[in-house]
């Protein structure tokens, strides 16, 4: 009797605890949901356990039906790591070998030499981004596919940025292509192949690739993504706004986008993940390695994963997703098997990351300098890391934030006066003064990766 007393008294701790870490998540969200910073699903697990799962926000404004946990949402960017998992598959079973060349399945870009089927995994090819291309030379009337992104690569011939595996710049046309080689491999449609292969294994009933504007149908418990309109003051969808009409013209290209899913079915992909179920151990493993570029420099990059090895926090793999009316994530803690969804259908939104895996490893969350509003109001700007590549810097309630196109917003954690950490990924930012006192540059850090990047606004 004394063992069960033990076990009982074991059991009512772990609950006790697991409902302190909900109300301590709960009363960092509630007020970002009422300031209107929030608009969408949290799941947060430890171990397959959901210690977290909270529905804030509108799914359809024109009939003001809620968001609840089967929510369906456009998850963005986070479609790579199935692109990704889907060619891993394909090479076990002996479809096609990473070191294929690209041209192996799309003879029309024979005259692109030395890229391969990897280069496209870990964004290393130097392809330029087809989305760029198109929205300066596509028919912005008509609807363009994974053959389109082919047909006009083809006749354009744009040259490669640079050399394979020299550099690494993220490339949604290598997820585009590795579309169009599942496709080409299987003998099967990308969409087909996932449900197949992935989603119907594993019970993801509520995932699928939905193409909304090419081939629309009814999807109950669907959430619109929405932006909002400065000149008409309110949320709206990004179809009816010029600036992000473009998301009709790229609606049906997949492979870098397209999969369409759920929190709940998303941590039934993560379990799934811990075991050989779709991939070998091995095969696992090859996933979630760092990038070795030519010069042996390490980029934080897998294959459709971001990586970051914490001292603190172990191994985390994870991956954002943003386009408009959607901001989304996906971490795994591996090391410690702990979770963090998001999925929002308001894109311009704050992620409270840092501050959620802090009460997950039940750390408190020190400011290592504290800053004055005044402080803070000095960084704020527009910092270019890259050609058509922004970081911008903005304070909300006395809290700095940075955000890039098509990315979450990430908590900024001062360092000291002039350097913050973005503990989400692992990354660090420097500003950088001239002698008039003034911002002039900022130098981000991430892994061994060095960028500097000029303030313009």
């Amino acid at each position: 009797m004394k063992y069960s007393f033990i076990l009982i008294a074991l059991l009512v701790a772990q609950i006790a605890f697991g409902q302190h870490k909900f109300q301590k998540i709960d009363s960092l969200l509630n007020p970002l949901y009422i300031n209107g910073q929030i608009n969408g699903n949290f799941l947060i697990a430890e171990k397959g356990k959901v210690v977290y799962k909270k529905s804030f926000g509108i799914a359809n404004e024109k009939t003001k039906q809620t968001l609840n946990e089967n929510s369906i949402f456009e998850i963005a960017s986070i479609t790579k790591q199935f692109t990704a998992m889907a060619i891993m598959m394909l090479n076990e079973k002996g479809k096609l070998n990473l070191d294929d060349d690209i041209s192996k399945f799309i003879p029309e870009l024979s005259f692109y030499k030395g890229i391969t089927i990897r280069h496209l995994l870990n964004h290393t090819s130097g392809l330029p981004d087809y989305m760029e291309l198109f929205e300066k030379i596509f028919d912005n009337s008509k609807i363009a596919t994974n053959k389109n992104v082919i047909t006009i690569f083809a006749q354009i011939q744009p040259k490669v940025i640079f050399t394979p595996n020299s550099k690494h710049e993220y490339c949604n046309t290598g997820y585009a292509l590795l579309a169009s080689i599942i496709e080409k491999a299987s003998g099967e449609t990308y969409p087909n192949f996932l449900q197949k292969a992935i989603f119907k294994p594993l019970g993801m009933k509520n995932t699928f690739v939905y193409k909304r504007r090419l081939a629309p149908k009814k999807i109950d418990n669907y959430a619109y993504g929405y932006v909002y309109s400065d000149s008409l003051k309110k949320y709206t969808l990004p179809d009816d706004l010029k600036d992000t009409k473009y998301v009709i013209m790229l609606d049906g290209v997949v492979g870098d986008g397209g999969v369409n899913s759920t929190v709940n079915d998303l941590l039934k992909w993560d379990r799934a993940l811990y075991t050989n179920k779709l991939l070998s151990k091995k095969g696992m493993n090859e996933m979630y390695n760092v990038t070795i570029l030519n010069d042996s420099s390490k980029i934080n990059y897998g294959y459709g994963w971001a990586i970051e090895n914490n001292s603190e926090f172990g191994k985390i793999v994870y991956h954002g997703g943003g386009w408009p009316g959607y901001a989304t994530f996906f971490a795994r803690h591996i090391t410690d098997d702990k979770t963090i969804i998001v999925l929002q259908n308001h894109d311009n939104i704050t992620l409270p990351l840092s501050s959620i895996r802090n009460i997950l490893y039940n750390k408190k969350n020190i400011n290592k300098t504290t800053l004055s509003p005044e402080q803070m109001q000095k960084f704020v700007g527009a910092y270019e890391l890259q050609p058509e590549f922004i970081i911008g810097i903005e304070r909300q309630n006395n809290q700095l934030y940075a955000k890039a196109a098509g990315q979450p917003t990430l908590e900024l954690i001062p360092e000291t006066e002039n350097s913050f950490l973005l503990e989400d990924i692992g990354a660090k930012i420097l500003f950088n003064f001239n002698t008039d006192g003034l911002i002039k540059s900022i130098t981000f850090f991430q892994g061994e990766v060095k960028m500097e990047g000029k303030k313009i606004k």
